[in-house]
């Protein structure tokens, strides 16, 4: 359709413009229903909770290595302890079993005894300050563990949400897109390439009603001269807003 056109197969010129309207009113749909899936109040709280989580991830994990050092130094404390209390009991075996006879022997195997016992006592000081270092370690690790588990389990209840979410919008997408579709069909191929045109740099709305003596595009009001030509002008004229430029349908 040209500035001047007169009606086709495709039905009257009010017919033809009606479907434009529809046409528009189907895109408009589709674009908010595009802004909502890039937009979902589910996405935004999965974003936030992501973020919380790998903060709560770094602070495990820093958390778990100091634990994991300080636990194998008790370790290796136990092990030494163990091993001496070992020694220990081997010696005290052999001086009271009747074995050593030689005073000399004795005395350096009591000595060595009581050389382990201090050790002993030692080793089990040290691994009792370990002990108490990991108290509020572990304390602490268990609050952070804690609140990971639940962020995870956010996670995946958002992700669930935001995927069903996405489904139905989608969906909503695919109808209006299949209804927009059918209207296309009934307007002039060259109307249609004009109302996208002037879609695309006028912000996603190419084709507007004439609504009392405003545009519905722009709001704003035309002055009434331009209102009354309007009125009176052929049914298939192309007729723009003069304010905003768009496809004004009376």
């Amino acid at each position: 359709m040209t500035e001047q056109q007169s009606g086709d197969d495709t039905g009257s010129p009010r017919a033809i413009f009606e479907r434009l309207l529809e046409v528009q009113d189907h895109d408009t749909t589709i674009d908010q229903l595009r802004h909502r899936r890039t937009a979902l109040p589910e996405q935004a709280e999965l974003a936030s909770v992501e973020g919380r989580l790998a903060v709560l991830e770094t602070r495990a994990h820093d958390i778990q290595e100091g634990r994991d050092e300080l636990g194998g130094r008790q370790a290796s404390l136990e092990e030494q302890i163990e091993g001496a209390r070992t020694r220990r009991t081997e010696l005290e075996r052999r001086m009271f079993g009747g074995q050593i006879s030689a005073a000399r022997d004795l005395q350096a195997m009591d000595e060595e005894v009581k050389h382990l016992a201090r050790r002993i006592s030692e080793l089990e000081d040290r691994e009792i300050e370990i002990m108490e270092e990991l108290e509020p370690i572990d304390a602490e690790l268990a609050v952070v563990s804690s609140e990971r588990d639940q962020r995870r389990d956010d996670r995946v209840r958002l992700q669930a949400a935001v995927a069903a979410a996405v489904e139905g919008i989608d969906a909503d997408i695919a109808a209006e897109s299949a209804a927009r579709v059918a209207a296309a069909t009934q307007v002039p191929a060259d109307l249609l390439t004009r109302y996208e045109r002037l879609r695309t740099t006028l912000g996603g709305t190419g084709a507007a009603r004439l609504v009392g003596g405003s545009c519905s595009g722009c709001h704003l009001s035309l002055p009434a001269m331009e209102v009354d030509r309007i009125r009176k002008a052929p049914a298939d004229e192309v007729i723009l807003c003069d304010q905003c430029g768009r496809i004004l349908v009376p």
